[in-house]
């Protein structure tokens, strides 16, 4: 088989995975779009009803960030495996904590344990933009190099907990373990 043709598996199994991924969570009942019945690009207010409901918002950093992560992980493990399939192993690992995260026990624990009290799970639209963002986060870091990666990594992170009063390793620390003056503070920004 030549070269072009083995390439090009990668992108069928990424657009197999984001096709699966979409009907899982069409099955779940997610909508496809916001109840508004429209498509905004961003959607900057963390604390409306259109939070996770659109193409953008503050949290499509975090999904960046996920990239930078899961492609770290990749090149570590499987530093022979092509660059085609480092990439599909993210998207599927994010694929899978997209349709994970928006199953009804995972939506209570985010409404529970962290500032998301009015969260009711992401829309296709917006799962499937989170999935492109890892994607970006992989190439952005294959780019970069680890150690400017890393530095965008808490530059970011810094930037969103000033800026929402949340982050990618708030979120994972209030999801797992709450603690009751991180969710104070956190929601002491709400209007």
């Amino acid at each position: 088989m030549n070269n072009k043709i083995k390439g090009f598996w990668p992108w069928i199994a990424i657009l197999l995975t984001c096709a699966v991924a979409a009907f899982l969570l069409d099955q779940q009942g997610r909508l496809w779009i916001c109840q508004c019945g429209r498509v905004d690009l961003w959607a900057g207010d963390i604390w409306s009803a259109d939070n996770s409901q659109h193409l953008f918002d503050p949290y499509s950093f975090t999904h960046i960030l996920h990239g930078f992560i899961f492609f770290w992980v990749a090149s570590w493990l499987l530093p022979r495996l092509p660059f085609g399939w480092q990439l599909w192993l993210t998207i599927l690992v994010e694929a899978a904590w997209e349709v994970g995260e928006n199953t009804e026990a995972v939506i209570q624990r985010y409404r529970e344990a962290t500032l998301a009290l009015g969260y009711d799970g992401d829309t296709i639209v917006n799962s499937m933009s989170d999935i492109l963002l890892c994607g970006v986060g992989v190439f952005l870091a294959r780019r970069l190099g680890f150690w400017r990666t890393l530095a965008l990594f808490v530059l970011t992170e810094v930037t969103l907990t000033l800026w929402i009063r949340d982050s990618l390793l708030l979120n994972i620390l209030m999801l797992l373990y709450p603690i009751d003056a991180i969710r104070n503070w956190q929601i002491g920004a709400a209007p």
